[in-house]
């Protein structure tokens, strides 16, 4: 996904109340003049106005858009654009816009659809496809119209791919593969959402100003909400909330995903998500295009704290090493944790320590490594036994991970990829070294 405009990234503090984001809003970009106030937009001052917006949005291309009257703004710092400008089918203002997550429907998947009265228009690369606008009630049958808000919520974090459809105090939320099944909820903490959007797995409401982040099947409202979206999604003059952390070079360090310091771990699961972990934060490098973040554990792990040693994943299950303890979530239902967790390593493993552990696709051996030394241990066997320990030639290995592409090995600022386990046992030398921030980071070297 080289080279494509990515959305800004909201600050970890969404979680935390801290921290502050990395912007894409250009090929290559590595989000270093964020703090560069954008006087020369214009536009300014009406984004940044008390009203909030009628609907936010991203893109097939992981644009942000926002959209208020007849006006929209693209992007972290886009200046005002009409609306007709982009989309000149639809008379302004609209109600709601969403991106669809409908990978069992290859044509529809990531469209983005614009909602006015009791009509829905389609696009994709602000094409508008044929068929369209069509009655909202023709496209997804039993949802009202004249609509707050909508926003995609896909399976595992919903039960299926489902779209979640906001009026007044209702939310329909409408599942892609059963349309008959409607579900009506009445959440008291997540009602009168004048926009919403779901980015990077996350869900929002926007009531005028504010927003609050919700979780998409119980309703239930994360701490510390609501927050102001002038100091989060948008660049306000005199508006932000990076100020302590820039202060901190240590945390910047960390959160900065182009400072080649090291990772602790890396893992990827069963759905394709890719997590790179370092000093107490995460980065979701499978979603780029949809803009670069660090987050705190806690946003997506909320038992989940401190340096992680180690990930791996089976069986839709997210395994966490730290120092002597092992703690487990389910992958396919928003990460919740495993009760009776954590645990010993030595209980769960029959190891007491490891510097690096993984596994590969559709298989049940989780591979640990210590040191200069890698050994097997069969995840369906009990109690869980190491096997004989190999010597490999890599002598210190931050984190390891196994994919489709083969097993990658960090060190450093650099990993070393490898065909199999095979490959790596057998090697007399490592292969060429290559980069993590710019294969993995896409960073400019």
């Amino acid at each position: 996904m080289r080279g494509l405009l990515a959305a800004w990234c909201l600050c970890a503090a969404l979680a935390l109340g801290s921290g502050y984001p990395l912007i894409k809003s250009s090929p290559n970009d590595t989000g270093s003049n964020f703090f560069q106030d954008p006087h020369h937009n214009t536009g300014i001052a009406e984004r940044c106005a008390d009203r909030g917006f009628d609907a936010i949005t991203l893109d097939d291309k992981g644009v942000m858009y926002f959209f208020r009257d007849e006006f929209v703004w693209k992007g972290y710092r886009g200046p005002a654009e009409l609306i007709n400008n982009t989309w000149p089918e639809v008379e302004p203002p609209i109600d709601a816009a969403f991106r669809i997550h409908h990978k069992n429907n290859p044509e529809a998947h990531e469209r983005m659809f614009l909602f006015k009265g009791d009509q829905t228009w389609a696009y994709r690369e602000n094409q508008l496809e044929p068929g369209y606008p069509k009655p909202i009630g023709e496209e997804f049958p039993g949802v009202p119209t004249h609509l707050d808000s909508v926003a995609a919520c896909p399976a595992g974090e919903c039960r299926a791919d489902s779209v979640l459809f906001f009026k007044g105090d209702a939310v329909y939320t409408y599942d892609l593969s059963q349309p008959s099944a409607l579900k009506v909820r009445h959440w008291p903490s997540v009602q009168n959402c004048t926009a919403a959007v779901r980015w990077l797995e996350k869900h929002y409401c926007f009531q005028g100003v504010n927003f609050t982040r919700f979780n998409p099947v119980t309703g239930d409202v994360h701490r510390g909400y609501p927050l102001d979206s002038r100091d989060y999604f948008i660049s306000c003059p005199g508006r932000g909330h990076g100020h302590d952390t820039r202060k901190n070079a240590t945390l910047m360090s960390i959160k900065d995903r182009c400072s080649n310091r090291s990772f602790e771990a890396f893992t990827s699961d069963d759905s394709g998500r890719i997590y790179g972990f370092r000093g107490g934060w995460y980065f979701r490098i499978d979603s780029k295009r949809d803009g670069w973040h660090a987050w705190p554990l806690i946003s997506t792990w909320k038992e989940l704290t401190g340096i992680v040693d180690a990930a791996f994943n089976w069986e839709n299950k997210m395994y966490f090493i730290q120092g002597s303890q092992v703690t487990i979530f389910r992958s396919d239902q928003l990460y919740t944790l495993v009760q009776g967790y954590p645990r010993p390593l030595q209980e769960e493993l029959g190891v007491q320590q490891v510097d690096a552990a993984f596994t590969c696709p559709h298989s049940s051996d989780v591979y640990i490594i210590k040191g200069n030394t890698l050994s097997l241990v069969d995840l369906k066997q009990t109690p869980r036994v190491p096997g004989k320990e190999h010597t490999i030639i890599h002598r210190h290995v931050d984190s390891a991970m196994c994919n489709s592409q083969g097993v990658h090995v960090f060190e450093g600022a650099w990993f070393y990829l490898y065909k199999d386990v095979n490959e790596l046992l057998q090697a007399q030398r490592p292969p060429q070294p290559r980069s993590i921030t710019a294969e993995f980071m896409d960073c400019i070297q």
